[in-house]
Formats: structure tokens, C-alpha cells, sequence
């Protein structure tokens, strides 16, 4: 039961009874619940201050793990970047000049993206990291830039290796007939005496003297260009292409052992020594044509003889001696 309560009436003498208004009820009740809801808000705030909500402990985790992952994806940046940098410094140092190449310009390996701000958006947003985020992600573009500059360098040197492959074996490098003792070399090139005309004539290749039927070998890759048989001159002879501006001539031949049209290798046979055309004895007349201008066939025998024999080569190809034909 609720508690009735009396005042003392000086005026009457007597006792009268307390009687409570509603807005007096409305108004302590609202004091009440304006006091419990304030003590409540207090306590909020304190727990707040020294307790996190399960929320907050959910999102400070969730930091903690981009904070670590953004840290691995750094480290994992710098260290595609260090192996990208051997791979360039191999590049330029190695690669590009064994095939007599230039190495890459460093303002091309290290230009950035051009254009309007890629990471506008980023930088717009709200998020605490967005300076980070934008540190990574132009560390991400470039190296992605360099990769890509580096992958065209790679296309560009098997290239180059190809066609320096090509050209080594496009180099008549090696003897057309075998000769290791060194004794078949019987007159160079140069003015020597012609073996008809008893006169000084330029011999335009090297006279390999060998019996009739000796295997003739090609000295280079390439092409068989024109075979002829003449009576005189330089009787049965083979010419080939090699490419770039490389030729030899074969010349006073036996017998072929290829066609026309037909694509030969450094080393494969493609007839025999003779003696026909305009020939003192059996032998080889060999001619190397660069440009269409004929050189000395003797510089170029490097692929079958050590320092010494090659010394030793250039030495009896020096001898002012008769050719064999012409």
C-alpha cells in the first residue's frame, strides 16, 4: 500500500492530509528517469573509455590483419624489385653485350605512367591507410612497367641470338677439305705466278693440293647458289650463298655431290677434288666473296685451328709461289 502522509495545520490545530498533485508525480518520475538514464549514459562512457565493445575488438583485428598483410605485400614488392634489378643488370651487362647490343637507356627502365591521377579514388577516400594503399599500389604499377620493359628486352635479345646464331653460321670458318697436317695449302692469295701465262696475276682464293676424288666440304651454312661445268677457267665449280653478303666459290671439281637450290650445313660434303678447267694438278680452288668483293679465304679459318696453326697457316699462304690453276 502506498504510504499516506500528514502535515501539522498551525491554523487548525489538527493534522491534514498530504495530497500529491499529478504534475508534482510527473515531475519526479521524469527526475527519476532523467538521473538513471544520465547514470546510465556515465557508466556507458566510463566501460567505453577502459573496455572495448565486441565490435570494436572485431574491427581493431581487422587492422591488425591488413596492417600485416599490407606489410608481407611490401616485402614481397621489394623483393620482385631486387630480382628484377639482377635480371636487368644481367641484362645490359651480359646478354646485350656478348650480341653487341645497347643496353636499355635507366630513364626508360625507370619512367612512370603518364596520364591523369590513377589513384585519385584512393586518396578521395576516407580510410587511414589511403597513403599507404597509394605507396604500394605506384610500387605495384612500376614494377609491373619494368617487368613489361624487361620481357620485350628478353624478346629482343632471342632475337639478336638468333640471328648471331645465323650469321656464325653463315661464316665460311673452316677448311673445305681436310687438311690437319697442314701440308695441303699449295698457294695463297695474291699476286702469284700463273701456272699458264708464267706472269704475276692476282689469284683470287687458296690452292689446296689433294688427290682426285677427296671430299670438298661446305664451309658454312647456306645455299647452293650455281653449279657450272666449263672446259676452261675454273672447270666444275659450286658457288654458294651463306647470307649476309658471304659466298664461296669451289672451283676445277670432280664431281658434285649437291644441286641447285639445294640447302647445305658447315661440314657436309658437296663433291670432290679434280682437275678440270684450267689446271696444272689435281687440287681445290677455293674462294671466299663478301660483298661481291673477294678477300683472303686464310682469315677466315678460325673454327678448325688452335693460335699456332693458324700462325703457321697465314705463314705458307704468304709464300710467293705458282698457283695450280686459275
Amino acid at each position: 500500500m502506498a504510504r499516506i502522509k500528514y502535515y501539522y495545520d498551525t491554523e487548525t490545530c489538527k493534522y491534514e492530509r498530504v495530497k500529491v498533485k499529478t504534475q508534482d508525480v510527473i515531475l519526479n518520475f521524469l527526475g527519476l528517469v532523467s538521473l538513471i538514464v544520465g547514470c546510465s549514459v556515465g557508466l556507458l562512457m566510463l566501460y567505453n573509455t577502459y573496455f572495448e565493445s565486441p565490435k570494436e575488438l572485431m574491427l581493431q583485428n581487422e587492422i591488425e590483419d591488413l596492417k600485416y598483410y599490407y606489410g608481407s605485400l611490401e616485402e614481397d614488392v621489394t623483393k620482385m624489385n631486387n630480382i628484377l634489378a639482377a635480371l636487368e643488370q644481367r641484362d645490359d651487362d651480359i646478354y646485350r653485350i656478348v650480341l653487341g647490343a645497347e643496353p636499355i637507356d635507366t630513364e626508360i627502365r625507370n619512367a612512370g605512367i603518364g596520364g591523369t591521377d590513377r589513384y585519385e579514388d584512393i586518396r578521395s577516400s576516407s580510410s587511414e591507410f589511403r597513403d599507404e594503399i597509394v605507396s604500394l599500389a605506384e610500387n605495384v604499377d612500376k614494377l609491373k612497367r619494368k617487368m613489361y620493359i624487361q620481357s620485350k628486352s628478353y624478346d629482343e635479345i632471342v632475337e639478336l641470338a638468333e640471328n648471331k646464331a645465323k650469321l656464325y653460321a653463315a661464316i665460311p670458318a673452316i677448311q673445305p677439305v681436310a687438311n690437319k697436317e697442314l701440308i695441303r695449302l699449295a698457294s695463297g692469295f695474291g699476286y702469284r705466278i700463273h701456272p699458264v701465262y708464267k706472269v704475276k696475276k692476282l689469284h683470287t682464293g687458296i690452292d689446296f693440293s689433294a688427290s682426285i676424288g677427296t671430299p670438298i666440304y661446305a664451309t658454312a651454312d647456306g645455299t647452293i647458289e650455281d653449279i657450272r661445268v666449263s672446259f676452261s677457267g675454273y672447270g666444275k665449280t659450286v658457288k654458294i650463298d651463306h647470307g649476309y653478303g658471304f659466298k664461296t666459290r669451289y672451283a676445277h671439281m670432280h664431281e658434285f655431290a649437291v644441286k641447285e637450290g639445294q640447302k647445305v650445313k658447315r661440314g657436309q660434303v658437296i663433291g670432290y677434288v679434280g682437275n678440270t678447267g684450267t689446271s696444272t694438278a689435281p687440287h681445290l680452288h677455293y674462294e671466299v666473296i663478301k660483298n661481291n668483293r673477294k678477300i683472303n679465304p686464310v682469315h677466315y679459318f678460325f673454327n678448325d685451328l688452335n693460335p699456332d696453326e693458324y700462325e703457321k697457316i697465314v705463314e705458307l699462304a704468304s709464300i710467293e709461289n705458282q698457283s695450280l690453276g686459275m
